[in-house]
């Protein structure tokens, strides 16, 4: 029996989440091999007539949007440094992996590519209910997405050699654990493949 995933294009979204440059080269090791992989999978959903999605941490001037009550941003609000790194080239999605004219971009405030954004409303819009996703790091948004989009009952598949994360057991632990009890985990060149079976 062939077990290899399947996906309907016209259903499925790709989420790159917080593949922003200065993150991707202070977690993905190492970057080049981390942003080919990425860009294969972008390249190959696009021909597929999927929708790709990509998801950002951002803040207007101050971060009015983050709370001192909430341990992980208010370390970023407290730090004029730490808030450079979402500003500029640093905070621009890596150009290595786009965005193309045709993707979406999402500006998240936190962990989760759900909270406090539209993206529930736009894959409602378009009919979504396969979500193929990847992103840094795989502690925080992968983490945080999967949960949230698990309890909202879309089929889920996670790429596991496109998430990085600086804790490697924590990583290995989610890819080889936790994130199987909640939906698939596949490498990338599997996805191209599936998306390209000749």
């Amino acid at each position: 029996m062939d077990s290899s995933p399947r996906f309907d294009p016209a259903r499925t979204a790709v989420l790159a989440m917080d593949c922003q440059a200065g993150i991707v080269s202070v977690y993905a090791k190492p970057p080049g091999e981390y942003i080919e992989r990425c860009a294969a999978v972008l390249r190959a959903a696009r021909a597929a007539g999927m929708t790709v999605i990509f998801v950002q941490v951002g803040f207007r001037r101050g971060l009015p949007e983050v709370s001192t009550r909430g341990k992980l941003f208010a370390a970023i609000k407290a730090s004029p440094e730490h808030q450079k790194f979402f500003e500029g080239p640093s905070g621009a999605i890596h150009p290595g992996l786009g965005p193309e004219p045709s993707d979406i971009v999402v500006t998240k405030h936190r962990v989760s590519a759900f909270t406090g954004t539209d993206l529930g409303m736009i894959l409602r819009a378009t009919e979504i209910d396969t979500l193929v996703m990847f992103g840094i790091a795989t502690s925080g948004v992968v983490l945080s997405t999967v949960l949230d989009s698990g309890d909202a009952d879309y089929n889920i598949t996670v790429l596991s050699d496109c998430c990085a994360d600086n804790d490697p057991e924590l990583h290995d632990a989610l890819l080889t654990r936790l994130f199987p009890r909640r939906c698939d985990v596949i490498r990338a060149a599997e996805f191209v493949q599936a998306l390209n079976p000749s």
